[in-house]
């Protein structure tokens, strides 16, 4: 599959941190919406840390214009990658895609409306600076009364078959806020799962292997995030690669 990209050359000093949004159906105003997240994060960011923003458009159709992308060319020269390929894959497949483009030390993906607060964010960079290979965002019960019943349900009961099932070092794998340092990047790498859980599987290779330290993190979701509601179809996509991870669990047994 043929990937379209774009970037700005600007003799800049190497960013030390990378940060990856896939991009599908965004909502209106997302790219300044990031334009200020990230202005806001790089104060809480240590002194002369240098971010550079990678978007990746998963087949949108929709949401994603030139006016956007030279929007966030423009603000941030030399520090911004669009990458674009033209059929939707799936949010697994498009992290895969800019996170190996990533050059930067440490890497940080999220979600493209930014929904976790900049504090968050920092703490997580500051978590991978001080030895962690995989830093895992871990929602609390505040997260649980944003989200629609339907959702909640799934993630709870995917929360309980990780820690009982799975036995993985982190029940709450499905935080759409993760980094890494370059040894957990080659780790995410291995990842196949093209859609949503492509996080669980990232942590049951993670335990499989055994010697990356996988730290979690208390993270804070911004008031008035908006849900997407669950797709039946995906879902069911979901539970068979669930069935597929959960296979190679029990082969090690």
């Amino acid at each position: 599959m043929r990937v379209f990209s774009s970037s700005v050359s600007v003799p800049l000093p190497p960013a030390q941190l990378a940060l990856v949004l896939p991009c599908y159906h965004p909502p209106l105003s997302w790219a300044g919406n990031i334009l200020t997240s990230l202005a806001k994060l790089e104060a809480l960011l240590p002194p002369a840390t240098t971010v550079h923003l990678y978007v990746v458009n998963d087949g949108t159709e929709t949401g994603v214009t030139p006016a956007d992308i030279a929007l966030l060319t423009q603000a941030l020269p030399g520090a911004f990658t669009y990458l674009a390929y033209p059929l939707n894959q799936g949010k697994g497949h498009a992290l895969r895609t800019g996170i190996a483009r990533v050059r930067e030390p440490y890497c940080i993906f999220t979600d493209i409306d930014f929904p976790y607060q900049e504090t968050s964010v920092a703490a997580l960079y500051a978590l991978l600076q001080t030895g962690a290979d995989v830093a895992v965002g871990v929602r609390d019960d505040g997260y649980y009364a944003q989200i629609p019943p339907a959702r909640r349900r799934v993630s709870r009961l995917l929360r309980r078959l990780t820690k009982h099932v799975l036995r993985l070092p982190v029940d709450d794998t499905q935080c759409g806020l993760k980094g890494f340092n370059e040894a957990g990047r080659r780790l995410f790498l291995r990842t196949t799962t093209k859609r949503y859980l492509f996080d669980l599987e990232l942590l049951f290779l993670a335990a499989r292997q055994g010697s990356l330290r996988v730290l979690p993190l208390a993270v804070e979701l911004k008031p008035n995030v908006v849900f997407s509601r669950l797709n039946p179809r995906i879902l069911l996509t979901e539970s068979l690669n669930f069935i597929r991870i959960l296979g190679r669990r029990l082969e090690q047994e």
